[in-house]
């Protein structure tokens, strides 16, 4: 029993660590922060994508210019993105925007993940819309 409590903890560290992107990712992640600095560039090399849902989008607000393709709907609708632009992707947390940069990646997008999702930008105190 002991063996099988310390296989399980392993196993479930490695997930989290996989699902946060800090193994096993072929994409970069930037902070918060980064991600502004980015935006106030003005980069028009650089497409801003929400993966959250609707729901979320609209009570939560959103970064400026964000296009919305909710995560579970993002393998569909991949042709509406440009795969000669970065994507800085973002979702609540940085769980699902982790999810949708590995989808991308593997599609052959350039997928920059923002950590921490819109709630690390609200706690930069960034402008929403």
């Amino acid at each position: 029993m002991d063996n099988l409590f310390w296989v399980v903890l392993v196993v479930l560290g490695i997930y989290v660590l996989y699902s946060k992107g800090i193994i096993g990712a072929n994409f970069e992640s930037v902070s918060a922060k980064v991600a502004y600095e980015m935006l106030e560039k003005d980069d028009s090399n650089l497409t801003i994508l929400d993966v959250r849902t609707p729901e979320e989008f609209k009570a939560d607000g959103h970064l400026i210019g964000a296009k919305l393709i909710p995560v579970d709907q993002l393998a569909k609708n991949l042709n509406m993105l440009d795969k000669s632009k970065t994507i800085l992707v973002y979702c609540r947390s940085g769980s699902r925007s982790v999810y949708a940069s590995r989808v991308l990646e593997k599609n052959g997008f350039t997928p920059l993940n923002m950590s921490g999702g819109i709630n690390a930008w609200k706690s930069e105190k960034l402008p929403l819309k």
